[in-house]
């Protein structure tokens, strides 16, 4: 996830999305303005006695809304360090730390298909808040009434964080619940197939939870959506990480003698022309042998009709290019081109030289065959030839 960095511990970035900054006043507000509710549900369920008459005086509700809403964030945070701390005791990488608009979310460079590692990792997280309810707890326990305020607070807290901690335990993949589900059905499937199980579970789960949202809280409604993109995104890649095992860049790549190149001096009218004759929309740009750019529809798009003729190709090329080696696996194609924001890869032995070009439909098309012959070593001639050129 994108977000404003605002530091780091244990090495992880800390970063802010823009949904966190417009949803923190939000439940400021609300947590104010519910004060007085608050506080007789922490005295019925921890026998209190606090007096709500001197928190809802004046701007106090407000103070308190703001304090027990970057209370929450906190917890929050430290959850997502559970699970960060035994993911990086394993050996994985973590990208970040964001918090956004449904709490925060740890970015994994590499998620773990160990089931044990994943079991461990993900109760992790639920463990931490948990342990800060209890901390919580014992503070609301030992604080004299004249602090009601602080009371407030932490006995908040205490309640929230294990309300966090059994909400996140629900099998809804890919929360800490559905991904405990995926570990224990990993234990004796397939990875891939423990996860479409654990997906589809989690589809279930968001379908029943969105319903429920729709007669309780529409935020319900929102976190059920992204749930359920959640679960099928993160299924989608998992299989697509399964069938693209073994298969590396040259087995699916455009080999450069079949590769359609266009001159640095062509004009932009050419390349048009050009792109709705072949149906391509981007091209490598050579000079010989020499690899100097790549072109796309957009790039020739952002000259003006009437200045196409004039313009070249060197002109609207990008020259910042992403290259890959034919040795490299086909998920890391699909994770530089992610990264990159680019539909399309140069391939680039280790002398320097392209050898062919890694195109999103040609990792599609790949991906549709493995599936229906069961391997890519099965493609017929005929199967290979249908790969098609880079668009």
């Amino acid at each position: 996830m994108r977000g404003i960095r605002i530091g780091s511990a244990f090495g992880i970035p800390i970063k802010l999305d823009l949904t966190f900054l417009l949803v923190l006043p939000l439940f400021a507000w609300l947590i104010g303005n519910d004060v007085g509710q608050l506080v007789s549900v922490l005295n019925d369920l921890f026998g209190s006695a606090i007096d709500v008459t001197p928190l809802t005086a004046g701007s106090t509700q407000w103070v308190l809304g703001a304090a027990a809403a970057i209370g929450l964030f906190i917890c929050v945070l430290l959850h997502e360090f559970g699970h960060s701390l035994v993911a990086m005791r394993y050996g994985y990488e973590i990208d970040s730390i964001t918090l956004w608009l449904f709490g925060g979310v740890a970015s994994f460079t590499e998620m773990p298909e160990d089931w044990k590692q994943e079991l461990f990792i993900a109760v992790a997280g639920p463990i931490v808040s948990v342990a800060l309810g209890g901390i919580s707890y014992a503070a609301f326990v030992v604080l004299p009434s004249a602090l009601d305020p602080v009371k407030f607070v932490v006995g908040y807290l205490a309640l929230t964080n294990v309300v966090l901690a059994v909400f996140n335990m629900l099998p809804g993949f890919p929360m800490d619940g559905g991904r405990v589900l995926r570990a224990l059905l990993a234990r004796t499937r397939p990875h891939a197939r423990a996860t479409q199980i654990a997906a589809e579970v989690g589809k279930v789960f968001a379908f029943l939870l969105g319903l429920f949202g729709l007669f309780a809280n529409l935020f319900l409604v929102a976190l059920a959506f992204f749930i359920y993109i959640g679960a099928s995104s993160e299924a989608q890649q998992t299989v697509m990480k399964a069938a693209f095992q073994d298969v590396t860049v040259k087995d699916v790549m455009t080999p450069r003698a079949e590769l359609d190149v266009v001159r640095e001096n062509a004009s932009v009218a050419e390349l048009l022309e050009r792109m709705f004759t072949e149906r391509h929309t981007g091209y490598p740009v050579m000079d010989g042998d020499r690899l100097i750019g790549m072109v796309t529809l957009s790039d020739a798009r952002s000259i003006r009709e009437v200045e196409r003729d004039a313009y070249r190709v060197r002109d609207v090329m990008s020259n910042d290019l992403a290259t890959i080696s034919p040795e490299a696996d086909a998920m890391t194609a699909i994770e530089q081109m992610q990264k990159h924001d680019v539909g399309r890869l140069p391939v680039v032995d280790d002398a320097g030289a392209v050898v062919g070009l890694i195109s999103r439909s040609d990792l599609v098309t790949a991906f549709n065959i493995i599936q229906s012959r069961g391997s890519l070593a099965s493609i017929s001639p005929r199967d290979a030839s249908s790969l098609p050129n880079p668009r």
